[in-house]
């Protein structure tokens, strides 16, 4: 079994809600919850690299393995890719910071589908039926082959589809598993055209060849990115609670 490094980019300036990983949510902020699903996964090692020392201190109150990273990067990918390159893990599997309710056996998956050397980059998906979700912005998503790799990626309704023969869609998850080397290779891209239009770095990766893999997963994740979403998650939280007591 090839080892995995998980890595969380953690930046403190979120444009939409600054300081975003210290954000508190039902009593632990956001960057602990992330943290503490992703330690039950089968990652070798966990480290949250970040830009700021208050998530680096906060991050090292709960036990957490953490970094300072350069603040010049441009995505959470550089700074996964800085952390990597630390260590000798053939697989890195990129956690984003912004997912509370992430599942271990989500991890668990890219790691199995990684072993496969023939495979560079994967990524998770789920299928989705809210319609309001098809023609939102914020909500990815992926067109998928019938060997389940990645055709496309797209803030717009994908594929499209009128309300009157909507039936599904494929939610794209961000969160990214890589062959180490190919990780190394992916950050020394330029940017791509696609991938300014839509705001989407993965398609960089589709721009230049390269395969990304699918692995769909059932599990219903919500992620944090306005003041709105954590009141979200913390209902979910409570229904949850009350489903299990």
């Amino acid at each position: 079994m090839k080892k995995a490094l998980g890595v969380i980019p953690a930046r403190y300036a979120a444009t939409r809600l600054p300081g975003k990983p210290l954000v508190n949510i039902a009593g632990k902020p956001l960057i602990q919850w992330v943290y503490e699903a992703a330690s039950r996964s089968s990652l070798d090692n966990l480290i949250i690299a970040t830009d700021d020392e208050r998530i680096l201190s906060k991050a090292n109150s709960f036990g957490a393995q953490a970094v300072l990273t350069s603040p010049q990067h441009s995505s959470g990918t550089d700074r996964v890719a800085e952390v990597a390159q630390n260590y000798d893990h053939p697989l890195v599997i990129n956690i984003q910071g912004d997912e509370p309710l992430l599942e271990p056996a989500m991890i668990d998956a890219l790691i199995a589908t990684l072993q496969d050397s023939s495979i560079p980059m994967a990524t998770l998906a789920r299928q989705e039926t809210q319609i309001e979700d098809f023609f939102n912005p914020h909500v990815v998503k992926v067109a998928i082959n019938s060997q389940g790799f990645a055709l496309y990626f797209s803030r717009s309704p994908l594929p499209y589809s009128s309300s009157s023969l909507f039936d599904f869609f494929w939610q794209h998850i961000g969160i990214y598993g890589y062959q180490r080397d190919f990780l190394q290779q992916f950050v020394q891209l330029p940017p791509s055209l696609l991938e300014k239009k839509e705001k989407l770095e993965q398609l960089r990766a589709l721009e230049n060849g390269f395969s990304i893999k699918i692995v769909t997963t059932s599990v219903k994740t919500l992620s944090v990115d306005t003041p709105e979403d954590i009141i979200k998650v913390e209902k979910f939280l409570k229904d949850r609670e009350r489903t299990n007591a």
